[in-house]
C-alpha cells in the first residue's frame, strides 16, 4: 500500500482482524444486554463513526442511530480542555435506552461533559461503549460500560481517529510516533 510507505512514522497497534473480532464480541454482549428493548445509538463524531458502522452490523436489536459532534482536541494531540458541540442530536432521547458510541476515553473531561448533557434529556438509561480506553490519562473518575481495548498513553490514529483530520481512513489503529 503506497499510503503506508509515506507514513512510516505509524506503528500498528491493533490490526484489522483484532478490531473485527473485538467489535463482534462487543456486539454480542450489547445485544444480550439489551435483548427485547429498542436502543438508540448516539455516535460521537467525528472519531467514532467507523467503529459505530462496524458495531451496528453486529447488533441483533431494534435500534436507531443519531449523532453528536463534539470538539475537544482542535488540531492538537492532546485535549484542549474546552468542549464544544458542533452538531446536536436530531431527535429526542427522553425515555429511551441510549448507548453512546465513543472512539476513545482519555482524560474523561469530554465524557463527563457529554454524560451531563445527555442525562439532562432524561433518557431511560444511558451507557457508553468506547473502542479505546486510556485509564492512565484519566483526570475525571469516569469509566465506560463497554470497552473494546485498554491502551497505554500513546497517541493513536486510524479506524476513524485522526490527527489534524488526517489518518481516519487507515483500516487499523496505529500509534503516531512522530512529534507533531
Amino acid at each position: 500500500m503506497a499510503y503506508d510507505a509515506q507514513h512510516n512514522d505509524l506503528e500498528v497497534l491493533l490490526d484489522t482482524e483484532t478490531l473485527a473480532r473485538r467489535v463482534r464480541e462487543l456486539g454480542a454482549q450489547i445485544s444480550a444486554d439489551y435483548r427485547g428493548r429498542p436502543l438508540r445509538l448516539v455516535g460521537i463524531l467525528k472519531g467514532a463513526w467507523v467503529f459505530l458502522a462496524d458495531l451496528i452490523r453486529h447488533l441483533d436489536l431494534e435500534l436507531t442511530v443519531d449523532f453528536l459532534c463534539i470538539a475537544s482536541y482542535a488540531n492538537h494531540s492532546h485535549p484542549t480542555g474546552a468542549v464544544k458541540i458542533t452538531k446536536d442530536l436530531d431527535q429526542s432521547i427522553e425515555g429511551l435506552d441510549v448507548l453512546v458510541v465513543e472512539d476513545i476515553l482519555d482524560t474523561g473531561d469530554t465524557f463527563e461533559y457529554l454524560r451531563g448533557l445527555l442525562e439532562a434529556h432524561k433518557p431511560r438509561s444511558l451507557k457508553v461503549v468506547t473502542l479505546l480506553d486510556k485509564p492512565s490519562r484519566r483526570v475525571r473518575p469516569v469509566q465506560a460500560d463497554y470497552v473494546g481495548f485498554t491502551i497505554a498513553d500513546v497517541f493513536v490514529v486510524g479506524y476513524g481517529l485522526d490527527y489534524a483530520q488526517q489518518y481516519r481512513n487507515l483500516p487499523d489503529v496505529r500509534v503516531l510516533r512522530k512529534s507533531q
